[in-house]
C-alpha cells in the first residue's frame, strides 16, 4: 500500500512555488500510482496554531502525480472558503498530504473511530428531496474535540442542510467510513529539503523566502 510520503510534500510545495514564478514543476520524486487523496494547507503566524488555508481532494482513485499537482494548486488557490493564499505567506505555511485507504460501508452512522476513520456521508434532504454528501478526513473530529454525534451534525451542515437534525435523519444517513496515511511539512522544512538537495533555497522571482 502506497503511503503519503516527504516527496509528495516536497511536490506540492514546488507546484506552488512553479506557479508564483511562471514556472514549470520539477519532476517528482516518488512514483505514479492510482489513489484517493487530498492536499491541506494550514498557516502559522508568529508561533500561533495552524489555521485552515485550504482543504481539497478527490474521494476517486486519481494518477498521484497529476494529482497532487492539481490539488496543490486548487487547495491553495480555489477554496471558496478563503481567499487565496498569495506568495508572502509561503514561509508561514505548512502542507498536509493524505492518501486515503480502506473505504468500507458503516453499519450506521456511529460504526466508525475517532481519529482513525474519515467519512463519507450521504442522504437525503427531507426539506428538498435532494441528496446531499460531505465527507471529513481522519484527523477532522479528533482536532475539533467533537463527539461522534456532533462530527456526524457537522457533515449535514457541511452539506448543506439547514433543517432540524433527528435521530431519526441520522439513522437514515449512509456513511463510508475510510482510513488515511498523512505527511506534514512546515515551508521551513521544506526549503532545508531544496537547498540541500538541489544547491539553493527556493525563490520567488528571483527573491529568497525567509521564515
Amino acid at each position: 500500500m502506497m503511503s503519503a510520503n516527504q516527496e509528495m510534500a516536497v511536490y506540492c510545495f514546488d507546484t506552488l512555488v512553479a506557479h508564483y514564478n511562471g514556472e514549470q514543476v520539477p519532476p517528482p520524486e516518488f512514483e505514479e500510482g492510482h489513489h484517493p487523496l487530498f492536499v491541506t494547507w494550514k498557516k502559522a503566524v508568529n508561533g500561533s496554531e495552524p489555521r485552515l488555508r485550504g482543504c481539497i481532494g478527490t474521494l476517486e482513485a486519481r494518477g498521484i502525480v497529476t494529482g497532487f499537482r492539481d490539488y496543490a494548486l486548487t487547495s491553495a488557490l480555489r477554496d471558496r472558503r478563503f481567499p487565496p493564499i498569495q506568495a508572502k505567506e509561503l514561509p508561514y505555511l505548512q502542507c498536509t498530504v493524505s492518501i486515503l485507504t480502506n473505504y468500507e460501508t458503516a453499519a450506521n452512522y456511529l460504526d466508525w473511530e475517532i481519529e482513525k476513520h474519515g467519512l463519507i456521508i450521504e442522504f437525503t434532504d427531507p426539506d428538498y428531496n435532494t441528496r446531499r454528501s460531505a465527507t471529513y478526513l481522519p484527523e477532522v473530529a479528533a482536532h475539533e474535540g467533537w463527539t461522534k454525534i456532533e462530527t456526524i451534525d457537522s457533515l449535514m451542515r457541511k452539506a448543506g442542510y439547514k433543517g432540524a437534525i433527528s435521530e431519526t435523519l441520522r439513522c437514515r444517513i449512509c456513511v463510508t467510513r475510510y482510513q488515511s496515511t498523512l505527511y506534514t511539512m512546515h515551508f521551513r522544512d521544506y526549503a532545508s529539503y531544496v537547498k540541500d538537495t538541489r544547491g539553493a533555497a527556493p525563490a520567488i522571482n528571483g527573491t529568497k523566502l525567509a521564515h
